[in-house]
């Protein structure tokens, strides 16, 4: 399995990297997860195929994370995709992305689509499976606009992946990446601990019980960014690959 960073930057592009998307793929897996909004552009600069993409799932409703969305969808219908897609995400998904489509676009959420999409409402703890794809998602903590909030644990092809997604330190990360072949959390902070977003050092803590094989931190501040060079875990860039 292959996963590439489309974006890893926090909401205000700090260090000057582009919103939360990550592009999985593997034998038939082929899947986002996130869509911020600078996901188009990205996935075309990295020449990532679009209409090879089968499954977007988002982990919830802030703008670095989901409003990607309608530019994605207009893409597909402009360059005629055929392909079905899914995506699926947090309860009340379906209006919000009618919500969104609307605000950036007039009429574009009333659009016949000229391929099948389907648009999938995830339950915590629930687990769904999407072609070769199983998301089993766990609550997390990140405020109480723009949610409701999931971290998402993927089974794929033998393969576990787990991300924290946007979250303070909760109890429901350690079932939601032990043993995971890859961990993507976010690192916000460096130390100081700040309401709904994760320090490293709080993470740290609870490393030995999560027990994940690898570590790979994203979302970073420039509290974060600063002390790059002097971290023992590996910290997500722009366009980075990691094969698991």
């Amino acid at each position: 399995m292959q996963l590439r960073f489309v974006g890893c930057g926090d909401a205000f592009g700090s260090g000057g990297r582009l919103n939360t998307c990550f592009h999985v793929s593997g034998r038939q897996a082929n899947f986002l997860i996130d869509c911020g909004a600078s996901a188009l552009p990205a996935l075309k600069r990295l020449e990532i195929d679009r209409n090879d993409i089968d499954l977007i799932l988002i982990t919830h409703f802030h703008g670095d994370h989901f409003a990607g969305l309608p530019f994605v969808l207009l893409d597909a219908q402009f360059t005629r995709r055929t392909r079905p897609l899914t995506i699926a995400g947090p309860q009340g998904i379906e209006t919000r992305l009618r919500e969104v489509m609307e605000a950036l676009f007039e009429h574009s959420s009333r659009t016949q689509q000229r391929f099948e999409l389907n648009v999938v409402e995830l339950s915590p703890e629930q687990s769904r499976t999407f072609g070769t794809v199983t998301v089993t998602p766990y609550p997390v903590v990140h405020g109480e606009s723009g949610g409701p909030f999931l971290a998402y644990r993927v089974e794929v092809e033998g393969r576990t992946l787990a991300y924290s997604a946007d979250t303070e330190w909760t109890e429901t990360l350690i079932p939601l990446a032990h043993g995971a072949d890859l961990f993507i959390a976010e690192a916000y902070m460096y130390e100081k601990v700040v309401k709904n977003h994760l320090s490293l050092k709080t993470l740290e803590q609870h490393l030995p019980a999560i027990g994940a094989k690898r570590l790979v931190l994203t979302h970073m501040s420039d509290d974060m960014l600063s002390r790059l060079e002097a971290l023992p875990h590996m910290a997500a860039e722009d366009g980075m690959v990691v094969v698991f």
